[in-house]
């Protein structure tokens, strides 16, 4: 007699479940079931999730696989030659420049158990729903950051030429912006509603504040659709404050940080248009026979995400340090 052999899979996996009491990890839900206990629960810090703000969005149809192609064709040249009469001139040459992104899938989830659910004190299915929703725009954020600090322009604070040769007094200047924006400009790079965009840390924008020439958002002419995370403009340049930006420690132990200026469609997010992100809910007994007692519910997100740098001439990196530069950690 043959006999089949049928394995659970998920028996093999942790199921990380989040209970009343103290757990040996480190992951403590105990203090929602103290007598006496703050109705409030702390909020955690909110980030401003500003490179996706920028990015050319691109969806992916249905079954069409999980990867994209751009294709940029050349400039031509002004042709500033006076036709010959008669004599028919060369002619041009036409190239096609093909970048390939492609999307991944992310997500996290936390296990609850059903005591947790029926007597914390707190609304903790909603709790954690909040806190799953906030890691997500955050991953999606990081992710994009990622692609765009592969951008080749880079210029250095301090007149150095790498990053490892930065030191702590090679800050951020006007001068570096007035600088960054030329480049932009002699690129011929498309403005973004009128003006480059910059992303930079709160610690490089402390530095950069001090400007006489530094314009605070209340101060704008016209002082309506302020992008999320907008806190001034310099030299036509405006900034957006993000404490995601990336930080770099040198080889000396210097923190250096990233201030990307742009135009328009210097980068493309990617995402799949038939498979949106969503945070999951599984209620305590949707598991069916996994959970026999009905003693474990989920709190989840997944999301499907790319990034890509469309074109390296619209983007230019400022690597400099900070005078704040002691108190951050590389990220």
């Amino acid at each position: 007699m043959k006999h089949k052999l049928v394995m659970f899979l998920q028996y093999f996996a942790n199921p990380n479940t989040q209970t009343t009491t103290l757990k040996a990890d480190g992951n403590d839900l105990s203090p929602e079931m103290k007598v006496f206990y703050s109705k409030e629960l702390l909020e955690n810090a909110r980030h401003d999730h500003t490179f996706n703000q920028f990015g050319k969005v691109q969806a992916i149809p249905a079954n069409s696989g999980n990867k994209i192609e751009w294709r940029k064709i050349s400039t031509y040249a002004p042709a500033t030659m006076p036709l010959t009469e008669g004599v028919t001139p060369d002619g041009n040459k036409q190239n096609v420049i093909a970048i390939t992104g492609s999307i991944d899938q992310y997500g996290d989830y936390t296990t609850v158990s059903d005591r947790l659910q029926t007597e914390a004190i707190d609304p903790i299915v909603a709790e954690i729903t909040k806190e799953h929703s906030a890691q997500m725009a955050d991953t999606l954020n990081i992710i994009t950051r990622n692609e765009v600090m592969t951008g080749t322009n880079v210029l250095f604070a301090g007149g150095k030429t790498s990053r490892d040769t930065l030191t702590a007094n090679d800050l951020i200047s006007p001068t570096l912006i007035n600088q960054a924006a030329t480049i932009l400009k002699k690129a011929h790079t498309p403005k973004i509603n009128g003006d480059f965009v910059a992303i930079i840390h709160p610690s490089v924008s402390y530095d950069l504040r001090e400007s006489k020439d530094w314009i605070e958002t209340q101060k704008y002419a016209d002082p309506k659709n302020i992008y999320n995370g907008e806190i001034g403009k310099l030299h036509g340049v405006r900034f957006i404050e993000d404490a995601d930006d990336k930080v770099w420690a040198n080889s000396t132990g210097v923190k250096v940080y990233a201030t990307i200026v742009m135009g328009a469609d210097a980068y493309a997010r990617i995402a799949q248009s038939a498979e949106n992100a969503e945070v999951i809910v599984k209620a305590v007994g949707s598991a069916g026979t996994a959970d026999p007692l009905n003693q474990r519910g989920t709190i989840g997100w997944k999301a499907t995400h790319g990034a890509k740098v469309l074109y390296q001439e619209r983007m230019i990196r400022i690597e400099s340090s900070s005078s704040l530069q002691a108190t951050d950690a590389a990220n």
